[in-house]
């Protein structure tokens, strides 16, 4: 028999000798299990949420913990799901009582009775997930690794406790969560695995769309997203979550010209904005941003392969992408639809930088300038070295003029010099369209170059055009 691997240094916490000692009073079974064992095996740092299991009431052992805390923090009671939560300083603590799942084929919401670890283990989405410590006195810190856990997690390997077609069957839901461990922690999903997930692809019909986009964004919170959206389009899974992207998969070819895989260039983009930024929601744009390019390809004899418009559709597709996939369709989305919209504006001016059209972009990007600057800049995945250097070099133009532009002209955060009250006062009128053409044409004005952004050269300018207009000047 081999001997016990013990992992005392993990439970250095005071707050798990505490839950012994309530594991003690009560009589019953305890263990830490889950994602808090997985993460010290692998040195990832100590995690805030740690997952106890009860071998009886995980309720009343989160209860008797908290009586033993300083302050008796409150427990969060869930009933449904017989668990039960609380917090201790800043590390959050979930408890639950050992159980035995049964699954319908209708739901990933199953049938629930009380069982031993064994069975909570068994129940565990992957072998890495199921690794648990005892709590018990004479066992504190004892490794409890049913199913070769910690080999997998030293051979990189996402591997299910039971046969992978019935761990995905049942619980839909954990074939997305495969696709997010391997990416995280860039592990190898075992073949029988990923050729269940492949088989069992059409069951993730059944899962909520809120839990789909929970793990998406954790996919794309990783530093390298595209290894899960390739292991996604890989298993068939994509074309039941985001079929705007498996749209754009693959090469045409007439006449002898081709345009690049939009698929796999989107990947490139998604993995470069990584490298400069966390914003999950410009991550968003640079996956999104040439969603249009399906819908508006066409070839043409004369120019080759063409995508028209294809920024202006795209956007529109953001707000049918979000809605379906349930994210929120507030300031978040409206944000990711601008910076797919003018997702080509700086490319196009960067080959010839003039002041009016970087006033312009600046104007029409507003706050999110520099977001669009970044995404524009990762857009950029030619593998031609001379081509690349040109244009990062060009961008480095966009953003001199920029700045030069942005010292003379201040049209980041525009106002107009010339209030709508001042030309009313001016020319004596109402409320009227007149003054809508007048504050439209000095705004044109400054953004062309016309006259500087000040109140005296916008003040005459609006003389001249209330004049065209046959405006007079009261008094």
């Amino acid at each position: 028999m081999s001997e016990a691997i013990t992992y005392t240094e993990a439970l250095s916490n005071p707050i798990f000798k505490i839950i012994t000692q309530a594991a003690t009073q009560l009589d019953v079974e305890t263990y830490v299990i889950g994602g808090f064992v997985r993460d010290y095996v692998l040195q990832r740092g100590s995690a805030k949420d740690i997952d106890i299991v009860a071998v009886g009431s995980g309720i009343a052992l989160a209860k008797a913990v908290a009586k033993l805390l300083p302050n008796t923090p409150k427990v969060q009671v869930f009933k449904t799901y017989g668990t039960a939560m609380l917090k201790a300083g800043d590390i959050e603590v979930e408890f639950v009582g050992a159980r035995k799942e049964s699954y319908t084929e209708e739901s990933r919401n199953p049938t629930v009775i009380q069982g031993s670890l064994q069975d909570d283990q068994n129940r565990r989405d992957f072998t890495i997930n199921a690794l648990a410590l005892d709590l018990s006195p004479q066992k504190f810190g004892t490794l409890v690794d049913p199913f070769g856990g910690v080999a997998d997690l030293k051979a990189k390997l996402i591997r299910t406790p039971l046969a992978p077609d019935i761990t995905y069957s049942d619980d839909p839901l954990r074939m997305m969560r495969a696709i997010r461990f391997a990416t995280q922690l860039r592990f190898t999903i075992e073949d029988s695995s990923l050729a269940a997930i492949t088989k069992n692809k059409e069951r993730i019909k059944i899962i909520t769309k809120e839990r789909i986009a929970t793990e998406l964004h954790k996919i794309m919170s990783s530093d390298r997203p595209s290894i899960g959206f390739e292991l996604l389009e890989k298993t068939g899974l994509l074309q039941y979550i985001l079929p705007e992207l498996t749209a754009l998969k693959g090469i045409d070819e007439i006449e002898g010209q081709r345009h690049k895989d939009n698929f796999y260039h989107t990947l490139e983009v998604v993995d470069n904005i990584c490298k400069h930024t966390d914003d999950l929601w410009l991550r968003w744009a640079a996956l999104l941003h040439d969603i249009g390019k399906a819908p508006t390809k066409r070839f043409s004899k004369k120019v080759g392969w063409t995508f028209h418009g294809h920024e202006f559709v795209g956007s529109k597709m953001v707000y049918k992408v979000f809605k379906h996939l349930k994210m929120p369709l507030n300031d978040k989305m409206k944000f990711v639809q601008k910076m797919v919209l003018m997702s080509s504006r700086p490319i196009v001016i960067a080959s010839d930088v003039t002041d009016a059209a970087v006033r312009r972009l600046v104007f029409d990007a507003g706050e999110y300038i520099d977001q669009l600057m970044i995404l524009c800049e990762a857009d950029i995945t030619t593998k031609n070295p001379k081509r690349f250097k040109k244009y990062h070099n060009n961008f480095k133009l966009v953003r001199q003029k920029m700045i030069e532009v942005e010292e003379r002209d201040q049209i980041r955060d525009f106002q107009p010099p010339v209030t709508g009250e001042e030309i009313m006062k001016t020319f004596n009128i109402k409320p009227s369209r007149e003054i809508g053409i007048i504050k439209e044409a000095i705004k044109e004005a400054i953004l062309e170059g016309e006259i500087p952004n000040e109140h005296d050269a916008a003040y005459a300018f609006m003389l001249a055009k209330g004049k065209k207009l046959g405006l007079m000047v009261d008094g």
